[in-house]
């Protein structure tokens, strides 16, 4: 017999003995409940399992309905068991259409629905759990279906692997310090310090002493040593938010300490090494930055080994959707009564708006949406988006003018924003695609890997 590792959720109010032993014998760990809200608690968060609904149990259809949210969690394969004739009721025949990997008629074959449920699990546990594929954070969890950020979550992968310094890009609000979080939870640092620092938040005149700490009595007021954030994050990462915003004389500190691994704190005599991974992040054009003086270019390559490029929201398709119903599902306990999701108003106006602050505004948007809606669906209203459930009319000229935006955006996206590639696709030659660029004023998309200091290419995903 096989250890019991699988584990099976068995939903039914009169549990067939003989199944439970049947699926016991084959290696399955059965948990028997009874409720939509038992099912939920028995699911475990990234963790496959297989699930038989057994609809020949006399269910009440309000408690078939409730089951509809839990036949949704993506890591679970269910099977159904129904009496005959039992699926020409409309409802229940969607249920299974839409949310079943396979079902069976009472008097089923014991062998018959274990080989199914086998199977609904073994198709689950081919995809990858969704927290592989992000992190955890303060306002939510990474997801993403498109293409680009499917990219991405395969670069975080990737960039975990080494310790390399890696420079993520993007517009604000596009969940950069949630990329840096993923990359260090998957890299061998993972059980060191994440020490995050915004180098756009903190007084000029204080970032030195926020970097590399002080001794005491180094200035008036310093009664006691200060560990600075570099220091603290020995052995781990130190993640670098607005990186661009860095004043130049702190850009110099930073540049001697990764060049030489040390640091002094301030009134200090010595040196203390420290063995950091930096990952740094800015919404800011650092070509632009680098051209005016305002950034100092050598720093940049010593940041810029491994690029990643964060899509905006606007660029993700249909994971506005997929992300405005996760963030209701996990905000909607704020609402004075329940919920059942986005009027098509609301649906219709997610996609037409442009979304200039990103994820950040798409999870504000809905937050106050789920404790001012007084419906039991959130509309187009609730969202302050009621102008974008229909698309102003656009001359000729601004349609033509979208649509080349649209297909340059799209084209380097597709190819990690080189330049070359994305020309060949559009049919143009290199120079009308960088002319172009700067005509519409998106001369940030430019993604041309830079070569690292040993001739390998950076990893990098599109950028928008």
């Amino acid at each position: 017999m096989e250890p019991a590792t699988r584990q099976l959720i068995y939903v039914s109010r009169d549990p067939s003995a003989e199944l439970n032993t049947r699926f016991l014998q084959r290696g399955w760990h059965v948990e028997v409940v009874g409720s939509a809200r038992e099912v939920r608690r028995a699911v475990r968060a990234g963790m496959a399992a297989g699930g038989l609904l057994d609809l020949s149990s006399e269910f009440q259809p309000h408690e078939i309905a409730a089951f509809e949210s839990c036949l949704t969690i993506p890591n679970v394969g269910w099977v159904a068991a129904t009496t005959p004739g039992q699926l020409q009721d409309a409802a229940l025949r969607r249920l299974v259409r839409d949310y079943c990997f396979d079902y069976v008629t009472v008097p089923y074959s014991g062998d018959r629905i274990v080989d199914s449920v086998g199977h609904a699990y073994g198709m689950i546990s081919l995809g990858e759990p969704a927290s592989n594929d992000g992190s955890t954070g303060a306002e939510g969890e990474m997801v993403g279906s498109c293409d680009a950020m499917l990219a991405l979550f395969r670069s975080i992968r990737k960039v975990a692997m080494t310790d390399a310094p890696v420079f993520i890009s993007g517009e604000s609000g596009t969940g950069k310090e949630l990329t840096a979080v993923a990359i260090h939870e998957r890299s061998a640092r993972r059980n060191a310090p994440f020490v995050p620092i915004n180098c756009g938040a903190i007084p000029p005149h204080l970032l030195q002493s926020e970097l590399f700490g002080y001794e005491r009595g180094a200035f008036t007021g310093a009664n006691q040593r200060k560990i600075g954030r570099v220091e603290a994050a020995n052995g781990g990462t130190l993640f670098l938010d607005e990186i661009g915003d860095l004043p130049l004389e702190s850009q110099a500190s930073l540049l001697r300490f990764l060049q030489e691994r040390k640091v002094e704190r301030l009134g200090g005599h010595g040196s203390i090494d420290v063995d950091v991974r930096i990952i740094s992040a800015t919404h800011v054009d650092m070509t632009a930055a680098m051209i005016e003086g305002r950034f100092r270019s050598d720093l940049y390559h010593r940041l810029c080994v491994l690029q990643i490029d964060e899509p905006p929201l606007r660029a993700r398709g249909k994971d506005i959707e997929l992300l405005a119903r996760h963030m209701l599902e996990r905000f909607k306990k704020d609402a004075s009564r329940r919920l059942r999701g986005f009027a098509p108003d609301a649906i219709a106006a997610l996609h037409n708006y442009g979304w200039p602050g990103n994820v950040r505004e798409l999870i504000n948007r809905v937050r106050r949406a789920i404790v001012m809606s007084e419906g039991r669906a959130i509309t187009a209203r609730d969202l302050e988006l009621a102008e974008y459930v229909e698309i102003v009319p656009v001359s000729l000229a601004q349609a033509r003018e979208a649509a080349e935006r649209q297909a340059i955006e799209l084209a380097l996206l597709r190819h990690r924003g080189r330049l070359g590639d994305a020309a060949h696709e559009l049919g143009i030659s290199r120079v009308t695609l960088y002319r172009l660029l700067c005509s519409h004023g998106m001369r940030h998309m430019e993604g041309e890997p830079l070569a690292t200091p040993h001739g390998e290419l950076p990893v990098s995903v599109p950028h928008l």
